[in-house]
């Protein structure tokens, strides 16, 4: 597959993943593909969801429905794509209202890898303070971060509530 047609796989990804349908999310990816984002990242830790998925259906229902719960909103703005080959790089800011009514906005840069015309693996890169800052409306201490609440009166059950977590 040549470059452009690895660019317009991901862009045609990105539509599917705006559908919010589930099928048409999991047809993107390959079977046994995998979202690797940064361990411990905040919407993982609020969500108490896994930071590396594993497998089309998994990867599709976070898209469609788990992500949903903590970003209402959402509004992605492409700053660019840029493809070489089977590999497509991604760079977009995310902006989205938080359960508590505060803005998320959080730069983001994705590498796709792709095998044919799905997407194989996907590495996910962020500002994971800037993150836990606007979810959590944490503050800075050292390495570590002193979390609050958010999602209600905790963080969905998670340990983030007046806890440290290393970044």
């Amino acid at each position: 597959m040549d470059s452009s047609a690895s660019k317009a796989a991901v862009l045609e990804a990105w539509t599917a993943f705006a559908s919010r349908d589930i099928g048409r999310i999991a047809a993107v990816f390959t079977p046994d593909a995998e979202w690797i984002a940064p361990q411990g990242n905040a919407t993982a830790v609020a969500l108490r969801h896994t930071d590396h998925m594993v497998g089309a259906n998994q990867i599709a229902r976070f898209i469609a429905v788990e992500m949903h719960q903590l970003f209402r909103n959402i509004d992605i703005q492409f700053r660019g794509v840029h493809a070489d080959g089977h590999t497509v790089i991604v760079e977009e800011r995310m902006q989205a209202t938080l359960p508590n009514g505060s803005t998320y906005d959080v730069a983001y840069c994705f590498v796709f890898e792709l095998e044919g015309w799905q997407i194989k693996q996907v590495r996910e890169y962020m500002d994971t303070l800037k993150g836990w800052r606007t979810v959590f409306g944490a503050t800075v201490s050292g390495s570590t971060v002193s979390g609050s609440t958010v999602l209600g009166s905790t963080v969905l059950g998670s340990a983030a509530s007046g806890s440290q977590v290393p970044l």
